[in-house]
This record gives structure tokens, sequence and C-alpha cells, in this order.
């Protein structure tokens, strides 16, 4: 069967950032057949389903090459309790342990993000996490395009950011790689292709060079993408300069962890070197400008950019709202480079659907371009924040909401329809992750009465 969407705003993300309006795109099986005018695509399947998609912006899906789904748990806690840009630097990324979860927890979490990430538009998810076969089966049945990366690393002791020096564990080093294996063997090209498994380093500070050098070795025999927290917090670079003697990212150059299938996330904390290094590596970077806005952090973004590198986009922590990401990134930089106009809304958005893909190692997505894959999504535009629509991409950009997204189609199958989504239970998995929390986060406390409690957090007891 095929399908035709017919009377949209295109927004192809091709090479010319053409838009059609107009418009209209011919699906066949999981793939783009067709891109033109709508009388065209029409006329040349007469046969087509046929979808009126008149008052509705039709664009590629986009891609979250970063984030951590279990991690919603602390929606609304960790976004304030950043560590110090100066020294002396503490250990971990916050103050204050993440509550461990039970499996059914995780999944119930895990289904949480997606549903989010669903309604604003997100078609494909790099989730880099630990334990991940345990809600794998959940993620599968969303229906959205996932590369799962099973994290690794080997210090002993502490925490991303810790001064206190490198005690190795070979043992949890090994049970790591031990992980990432089995996940891909059951895993990889599962769920009909749409399941892909990746290999995680946790970070520089975090990983000795042995297991780094076994790490790359494994993506090399595996053929799959890499990824790395990088330059994340000043911490973790006074403790790789502490160690290593090296800049984190030359510290990864030296083992020969870098390479044109490496995602680096975060890359905020840099020498100007190191960006020139990672884009003559052609390494893809993460730009989590949400996560990133909330440290009070950001990368060079136009200076990775001019080395080479790709730039893909991420929700990182306790959100997977990427129009949010695509707009925070946009004014991030503007405001960084002192500029109004730079970079463009086109560009924001290039760096969070085709780049994303690219990045996952998917070089027929994110785009509508005939031939790639069928993850799309449709959004009203007849709302008063949007209208009147004269540049779409502005529009979106600019003024766009998770709740425009109105369709979300992956592998060209549709996971949310008309508002509805189509493959998870809403209401349920709403009303369960609000126990959960109350529950995971009193166990937390009641466990450890040495922990402050953060100020205007709900009853517990």
């Amino acid at each position: 069967m095929t399908t035709a969407i017919h009377d949209a705003a295109v927004v192809t993300v091709d090479p010319e950032d053409r838009v059609i309006y107009g418009g209209a795109v011919a699906i066949e099986g999981n793939r783009i057949a067709a891109v033109g005018a709508s009388a065209d695509i029409l006329a040349r399947y007469p046969q087509a389903e046929r979808i009126d998609a008149r008052g509705k912006a039709l664009m590629p899906g986009f891609a979250n090459i970063h984030t951590h789904l279990c991690m919603n748990i602390a929606r609304g806690v960790f976004e304030d309790l950043s560590p110090s840009h100066k020294p002396p630097f503490s250990d971990g990324l916050a103050p204050l342990p993440l509550p461990p979860l039970e499996p059914e927890e995780r999944r119930v979490i895990g289904q949480l993000g997606v549903l989010e990430a669903v309604r604003c538009g997100t078609t494909a998810i790099l989730e880099d996490w630990t334990g991940i076969e345990g809600y794998a089966d959940a993620l599968a049945a969303t229906g959205v395009r996932f590369l799962l990366a099973e994290r690794a690393w080997d210090k002993a002791k502490g925490g991303i950011g810790g001064q206190g020096g490198f005690e190795v564990d070979r043992a949890l080093g090994e049970r790591c790689i031990a992980s990432i294996e089995a996940l891909h063997a059951k895993r990889n090209g599962s769920a009909s292709g749409r399941i892909t498994i990746g290999v995680s380093a946790w970070a520089p500070d975090m990983c000795s060079p042995e297991l780094l050098k076994d790490l790359r070795a494994l993506q090399q025999r595996l053929d799959t993408v890499a990824t790395i927290h990088l330059n994340q917090i000043w911490g973790e670079v006074a403790a790789v300069k502490a160690v290593r003697g090296r800049l984190p990212t030359e510290y990864l150059d030296d083992v020969g962890f870098l390479n044109n299938r490496m995602i680096g996330a975060h890359c905020r904390c840099m020498e100007p070197r190191e960006e020139a290094l990672l884009g003559r590596c052609g390494c893809s970077v993460a730009f989590n400008s949400a996560i990133a806005a909330r440290r009070g952090l950001s990368p060079r973004i136009a200076d990775l950019e001019a080395g080479g590198c790709n730039i893909g986009m991420g929700t990182d922590n306790m959100a997977e709202d990427m129009l949010e990401v695509v707009r925070t990134g946009m004014f991030m930089e503007r405001v960084r480079r002192a500029d109004g106009r730079a970079p463009t809304p086109e560009q924001a958005l290039r760096w969070a659907t085709v780049n994303g893909y690219r990045a996952m190692g998917i070089s027929d997505g994110g785009a509508l371009i005939p031939g790639y894959k069928a993850d799309l999504v449709m959004l009203d535009l007849q709302r008063a924040h949007m209208v009147p629509v004269m540049r779409v991409i502005p529009n979106i950009v600019h003024q766009g909401q998770g709740r425009d997204v109105q369709d979300v189609m992956v592998d060209g199958q549709w996971v949310m329809r008309n508002g509805a989504v189509l493959n998870m239970d809403e209401e349920r998995i709403v009303a369960e992750a609000q126990r959960i929390g109350r529950v995971a986060w009193k166990r937390l406390f009641d466990s450890r009465p040495d922990l402050a409690v953060p100020a205007g957090f709900a009853p517990l007891y």
C-alpha cells in the first residue's frame, strides 16, 4: 500500500533546504517514494491512500543522539544541582545520587521518556545507560527507532569530576564489555531493524587506557557507533589532566578512541586544539543545549563545525523535548557568537534531524528525500502561536511547541496519529511514573538519612 500525504508545507531538510508549500510525500513500505507538488504526486500514485494535511507541516522526525531515559526520575531535582565550574571540584554531577530503580520501575520511567519524545516529534533515540536489556523490550514495543549504547567504565571509586586519582577495577571493565557483547548478540537488528546496538564509554576520567583500547576494538569488531561523555564539566578536565597529563580529547586520541563513528556528548569545556582534533577525526558532537543552558555552559558549535565535526543534538537528562533543544541551541549559539542571525533556524533544524541520523550511522534518514527511511512527523500550524505562517521553518524553530506534533511515523508505521500515541498506554504510564517517583525518592532518603532533601520537595510521608 502506498500512502500519499498531500497539501502540506513539506520541510525536506534536503541539501537545498527546500520547503514545498502545497507539497506531498508518497510512502511505500518503510521508504519515502516521492516528494513534490501535491498535484504531481497524486497523479503519479492514483491508487494511494490519501491523507489530507492542509494546515500542517510535514517534516523529518528528530534524532535525539544523547539521552538517559531512566534519569527522568530526577525531573525538577537535578536541573538545579550542577557542580561548580571552578575549583574545588566535587565528585559527580549532583550532590544527590539517582534513586535506584527496580526492573519494572525502569521500564515505566523509560516508557515515560519515550512517550514525551514521541509527543515532541522524535523518531530516533540514542539511549546511553546500564542494564539496558532489562527494559529493551519495552523500548522496542514503542515503535521508535533506537541505538542502544550499554555503558562501560573501570574506575573503581568515584564519579565524573572526582579528583581522587584513578584506581582500576579490571573486573568491572570486563563485565561491562560482556554486557555490551550480550546486548549486541541479542538485540542488534531486532524489531525489523529499528534496534541497533552501540558501544558507550562513560567518560575519559572513568575509563583506563586499556579499557578505551578494548572498547575501540569492540566497536570495530561489531561495526557500530561509539559514544562517550566528553569535556562535560571542568572537574572532568581537571581530573584527566591530573591523572593522564593530557586534555580529555588528547587522551582519547592517544589511545586511538577518536574516529568518524564516534559521538562526543557535550564537548563544552574544551581548548581550541581539542575542537580541531575532533574535527580532524571526523567525530560527531551531541549538542545537548537544554542541559547545557541549565548548567550554565555551552560548546563552541561554530568552531567544532568549522573544524569538521558533524553536529547533532540531544536532550541528555530529565527531558525528551527536542523542539526545546533545537530552539535553545540556536539561541545559545547566537548569544555566544553575539550574532542575531546565525545560526539560522534551518541550520539548527538540520543538526537535530539529518545530522543526528548520520551520527547514529543512518545515512538514509532524517530528511524527506526519495529512498530515505519513512521517519516523519506532522505538526498543526493552525494555532494562535504559529499563524500567520510565512516561513515555516522559522515558525517551527522559534514558535513550535511539543503539543503541535499531531502525527509521528517511524519506518513507515504510525506511532502517533491525530494526537493519540498508539503503542503505549499513556494514562497508565503517567500515573505509574508519578507513583514510582514518590516511592523511589522516599526509598533513597529513608536509606540515606545523611542526604539533605532539596527545598520545595513534595511530601513523601
